[in-house]
């Protein structure tokens, strides 16, 4: 009976230890990109018309951005994001990357004010063929004016279409074009694409590198560092919930744990 005891407290105190251990790591290194990587956060629509998960209302968006601003959180570029990943640059302590995909026109009308407030910038992926033809979408006219306040506009492909359902050529075709197109209204160089609903695959991948993207994300869980695969890069989707500060405080924070034991959420 005393040994079946004796083991009963060497596996409580192994419990607390590594309890304890885990406490201290997101405690002091949560925040440091260094051990933990760099947190890429995914939006897609900032309004109050809309009621899913992948709209965020303006006051809790205004919310999630005065948090990390009041936190320390340091806005970065995708230029400073994309030469960290190169292994060529330090980023500010405490850095975020942040996205917005698809090209809603609330991204200009609401999130563009708030992030200007707390000196933010963010990476647009545009759809190109829904800007400045259909309603609720972005203009060039906007897009080009965001471009010039520090503002990243990238690819999302012409249609939104899964480029795992469609032949090689169309692929080719979705990733070419919409590069061409934003790079021709706004004279800039496009480096970074986003896949539609995250459907990719190994082939896909190095299509995106053939058509002369440097780096691709996806919509899975987690955050980048300079051992991520760049053409499959995770974010952190940010989601409205029934608790959306509770929900965005805990994905930013408690992800490296996740991450570091082996849990992540996809």
């Amino acid at each position: 009976m005393k040994k079946v005891y004796t083991w009963l407290l060497g596996i409580c105190l192994t419990f607390f230890v590594v309890l304890a251990g885990a406490f201290s790591y997101w405690y002091f290194a949560s925040t440091n990109y260094h051990l933990t990587g760099v947190p890429v956060l995914n939006y897609h629509q900032v309004n109050n018309k809309f009621h899913t998960v992948l709209t965020m209302k303006p006051e809790n968006f205004e919310e999630q951005i005065q948090y990390l601003s009041e936190s320390g959180y340091h806005s970065i570029t995708l230029e400073q994001f994309s030469q960290y990943m190169s292994g060529e640059g330090d980023l500010p302590d405490k850095p975020v990357l942040i996205t917005f995909d698809d090209g809603y026109v609330d991204n200009y009308e609401k999130a563009y004010p708030i992030l200007k407030k707390y000196g933010f910038k963010a990476t647009i992926l545009v759809v190109t063929e829904m800007v400045g033809k259909k309603k609720g979408y972005l203009t060039w006219e906007q897009l080009r004016e965001m471009e010039q306040h520090g503002f990243s506009i990238e690819g999302h492909t012409m249609t939104h279409r899964a480029l795992t359902s469609l032949t090689d050529d169309e692929v080719k075709e979705e990733l070419s074009a919409s590069k061409r197109m934003i790079e021709e209204k706004l004279g800039k160089t496009v480096t970074c694409f986003a896949y539609p609903g995250g459907a990719y695959n190994l082939h896909i991948a190095n299509l995106v590198k053939e058509a002369g993207y440097k780096m691709a994300f996806t919509v899975r869980y987690g955050n980048a560092d300079r051992a991520s695969n760049l053409y499959a890069i995770d974010r952190v989707p940010i989601f409205h919930t029934e608790n959306t500060e509770g929900s965005f405080q805990k994905r930013l924070r408690y992800l490296p744990i996740f991450e570091n034991f082996g849990w992540q959420k996809r």
